[in-house]
C-alpha cells in the first residue's frame, strides 16, 4: 500500500532485552552483542532450553499506579515496557501526554501475550483460594494499548492487532489507513509482549527453540529464542511534522499484508505469503525493489522460516540479491513475539540514519540454500541507502512488511 501523503516516522522509543533506550540498543547491536543469556523470570527446569532474552531490571507481578484520571490502575510488566518505550518516542517528537496533539491522534499496537504472566499468577493463586480468577481479564492482548491510551489521552481510534509475530507490523498498515483517510492527524505505533511461562512451554513443545542463542541463516540453526521487549514509533504526514518544527527521522514509504493459508506453524516452503506482503509494501512502481539496499529480515533462526524468507528475497531482488545486504535483529534480542515489528522497525530507522548496519551474533557456515549478503562480524558501512524493507512473518501465515525510506530533506 502507498499513498501521495508523506507518511514520516518522527519519534522512535524502545525497551530491548539490552535495557531501555534507543541508544542503548543501537550500540549493542552495532557492538555484535547478544541479551540471549539464562532465564531467570522463571523456573524452566522442565524444559528443554533454558535461554531468553529478558528485560533487565523489571520485576514480575502487577504493579498499582494512580493514573491520570485518578483511578487506581494494575500495571503488568509488558504494560511498563509499552509506556517506556512511549515516552522515549514522544520526547523525540515534542508531545506532551494530554495535549491537544494526543486527543487528535490514533494508537495502533501489536500483542502476543499482553499480561500473560500475570494472569499465570493470577491463576495459580486462585486455585489456591488466594484471589479471584475474575482479574485475568485485565490481563489481556490489549491490555498494553488500553494503558497506553489512557497514560498519554489518546482520543482517535486504539486497536490492538494480534496477529502473532507479525502484529506491530500490521499495525504500521492500520495506521498508513488511518493516517492517509485524514481520521487522525498523528499516530503511535507499536508494540509490547513479556516473555510467560505459557509462551515459553508452547515453543518448548513445538521444538521450535534453541538450546543455543539463535542463529538466522546458519546452516546449523536448530530455532528461535525468545525474547521480551517494545517498541513505539510517532508517525505523522510531513506537512504536520513541519508545520510543528519536528524533523522527521525516516519516510514511511509503504505497508504490505498477506496470508500464506498453507499451514498453521510452517510458512510457504517457496515463501510466497512473504514475497506478496514485501511487493505490497514497495508499492505497484514497476522496479521499486530495485531503490531497496538492505533488509531487515524476520530471521528467527528456524530452519524453514528462514529457508523460506530467503527464497521470497531471492524472487523479489532477483539479480541483485548478492548486492543487498541484510541483517537479522533477533539474533541479537531474541523473538519479541507481537513486539519484534516495531522494534525492528526503530533499528531498521536508525541503519538509515546512520547508514550502518548491524552484524548478526554468532560463528559458523551459512546456510548455502539461503542466497543471501548476511552481515557479519562488523557493522557494514552503506554506500547507497535509499531505502529498507523490514519483514515479520508470523504462525498461520500472516505476513507483513514495511517500507521505509531514508529522510533527505523536503522536496521543493
Amino acid at each position: 500500500m502507498a499513498t501521495l501523503t508523506q507518511l514520516v516516522i518522527t519519534g522512535l522509543g524502545v525497551v530491548s532485552p539490552f535495557g531501555a533506550g534507543v541508544e542503548v540498543l543501537w550500540e549493542a547491536l552495532l557492538a555484535g552483542e547478544t541479551a540471549i543469556r539464562t532465564l531467570s523470570l522463571f523456573d524452566t527446569g522442565v524444559h528443554r532450553t533454558s535461554i531468553a532474552a529478558q528485560v533487565p531490571g523489571v520485576r514480575a507481578g502487577l504493579i498499582r499506579r494512580s493514573s491520570k484520571g485518578g483511578h487506581l490502575d494494575r500495571v503488568t510488566r509488558t504494560d511498563q515496557f509499552a509506556l517506556t518505550a512511549a515516552r522515549e518516542a514522544m520526547g523525540t517528537a515534542k508531545l506532551l501526554p494530554g495535549s491537544s496533539e494526543m486527543a487528535r491522534a490514533g494508537l495502533f499496537f501489536g500483542s502476543s501475550t499482553g499480561g500473560m504472566l500475570e494472569a499465570e499468577s493470577i491463576v495459580m493463586a486462585a486455585g489456591l483460594g488466594h484471589g479471584k480468577y475474575s482479574h485475568v481479564g485485565g490481563q489481556a492482548e490489549c491490555a498494553p494499548a488500553n494503558a497506553l491510551a489512557r497514560e498519554v489521552g489518546i482520543g482517535g481510534p486504539a486497536e490492538t492487532i494480534a496477529s502473532a509475530c507479525s502484529a506491530s507490523t500490521m499495525a504500521f498498515e492500520a495506521a498508513f489507513m488511518s493516517l492517509t483517510s485524514g481520521e487522525v492527524s498523528l499516530a503511535l505505533v507499536g508494540g509490547s509482549d513479556g516473555l510467560c511461562e505459557l509462551t515459553y512451554a508452547g515453543f518448548n513443545s513445538l521444538r521450535a527453540v534453541d538450546s543455543c542463542p539463535a542463529r538466522p541463516f546458519r546452516q546449523d540453526r536448530e530455532g528461535l529464542s525468545i525474547g521480551e521487549g517494545s517498541g513505539v514509533l510517532v508517525i505523522e504526514s510531513l506537512e504536520h511534522a513541519l508545520d510543528r518544527g519536528v524533523e522527521p527521522l525516516a519516510v514511511l514509504a509503504g505497508t504490505g499484508t498477506s496470508c500464506d493459508a498453507h499451514h498453521m506453524t510452517a510458512p510457504h516452503p517457496e515463501g510466497r505469503g512473504a514475497w506478496r506482503a514485501m511487493t505490497q509494501a514497495l508499492g505497484a512502481q514497476v522496479g521499486a525493489s530495485s531503490t531497496v539496499d538492505f533488509v531487515n529480515t524476520h530471521g528467527t533462526g528456524t530452519p524453514h522460516n528462514d529457508l523460506s524468507e530467503g527464497r521470497a528475497l531471492k524472487r523479489l531482488l532477483g539479480d541483485r540479491l548478492a548486492q543487498v545486504p541484510v541483517t537479522a535483529t533477533k539474533g541479537s534480542v531474541g523473538h519479541l513475539l507481537g513486539a519484534c515489528g516495531a522494534l525492528e522497525a526503530v533499528v531498521t530507522v536508525l541503519c538509515l540514519q546512520h547508514r550502518r548496519l548491524p552484524p548478526v551474533p554468532g560463528a559458523g557456515p551459512l546456510d548455502p540454500e539461503v542466497e543471501i549478503d548476511l552481515c557479519l562480524g562488523q557493522p557494514r558501512e552503506l554506500t547507497s541507502c535509499r531505502s529498507a524493507l523490514s519483514v515479520n512473518l508470523a504462525f498461520g501465515g500472516a505476513n507483513a512488511a514495511i517500507h521505509l525510506g531514508r529522510y533527505e530533506g523536503k522536496s521543493e
